[in-house]
């Protein structure tokens, strides 16, 4: 399977559907009607109310969006991965990647504000590493910094991704403080809207639009299921960062900044989960899109594909067995 997706063709695309739709279909058999946190913002509220409406809370629907939603980032995550070259030759290892890993927590299947974030964020990477060759930053810059501010209006840790987007700043651009201004503008722009729709509809009140900060620490496995799909995703991760690390000098300058890029992606999603009060993990997947990159390295590098192959069954393995017969 390895060998498959490592090539770039046509056929590749059929086929990454069919994966999904093999480590995916338990979201058809156990539907789930998406809830409410606290940490959920006023515009995902405003979606799921408007989806409630459409669609009159059938589980079954819900389930639908989510695979169509999953299917589509991993689509665009290895089309940009492509695009970039984040790997030295085109394949479809960084979407396969996506796609297992999100089935390996049974949270990652529900309807969430932290998977619509994921959608935004994956094209918030795409335009942050485009950043250094861009001959038009100034634009580029306010469109990253009102789509991180769109994704603190979905979830409210969200907020965070301030921190990415400065960081990004100085990785990928010399540091100019006008930059770093539009970037900020870009970033609150959002909340001008919000607040003209708060005064005009008399439910302005400041407790309820600045976020509540506190962190929290995440809560530990209830069963030796999710632990192992914890391990799952930390071992692939470990080798990708290692395969990673051992060609960066072959890497072109930008392609090193974006696996810089990757890596403060993964540590500030870490700062959300810190800061997030949700008692199950799906915010959790706010660290699939560069998780997906390293595992793909980890499948991409090795000149042998049979140890990949078997930690890759292993994976397989290991989600049908939770999904099909626990």
């Amino acid at each position: 399977m390895i060998g498959i997706f490592r090539q770039k063709t046509p056929a590749n695309a059929l086929l990454l559907l069919f994966y999904a739709l093999v480590l995916k279909f338990p979201l058809f058999l156990h539907p789930v009607v998406p809830v409410l946190h606290s940490e959920d913002n006023y515009l995902y509220r405003v979606i799921l109310h408007g989806l409630d409406s459409a669609i009159h809370n059938i589980p079954i629907c819900y389930s639908i969006l989510t695979f169509l939603l999953l299917v589509s980032q991993a689509i665009l995550l290895n089309r940009i991965s492509n695009h970039h070259k984040v790997l030295p030759k085109p394949n479809f290892l960084p979407g396969m990647s996506y796609i297992l890993i999100t089935s390996l927590l049974p949270d990652w299947g529900h309807f969430s504000a932290p998977l619509l974030i994921n959608m935004v964020m994956i094209w918030v990477w795409y335009r942050m590493m485009e950043l250094y060759n861009s001959h038009r930053p100034g634009t580029a810059i306010f469109g990253i910094g009102v789509w991180t501010g769109i994704v603190a209006l979905l979830y409210v840790p969200a907020v965070a991704f301030l921190l990415l987007m400065l960081s990004a700043l100085l990785t990928m651009r010399p540091f100019r403080i006008r930059e770093w201004f539009v970037g900020l503008l870009g970033f609150t722009f959002p909340y001008y809207f919000l607040f003209l729709i708060l005064y005009l509809t008399g439910t302005w009140k400041w407790a309820g639009i600045i976020p509540s900060i506190k962190f929290a620490v995440p809560a530990f496995p209830a069963t030796i299921w999710l632990t192992l799909g914890i391990v799952w995703l930390v071992i692939p991760f470990i080798l990708g960062g290692y395969f990673v690390q051992k060609n960066l000098n072959k890497f072109l300058i930008q392609i090193r900044k974006s696996w810089s890029l990757l890596l403060l992606f993964l540590m500030v999603a870490i700062v959300i989960i810190l800061i997030s009060r949700v008692t199950s993990y799906e915010n959790w997947i706010i660290m699939a899109v560069p998780l997906a990159c390293f595992h793909a390295s980890a499948y991409y590098f090795p000149n042998k594909t049979l140890g990949p192959e078997i930690l890759h069954w292993l994976i397989v393995g290991y989600i049908l067995a939770m999904n099909y017969f626990i």
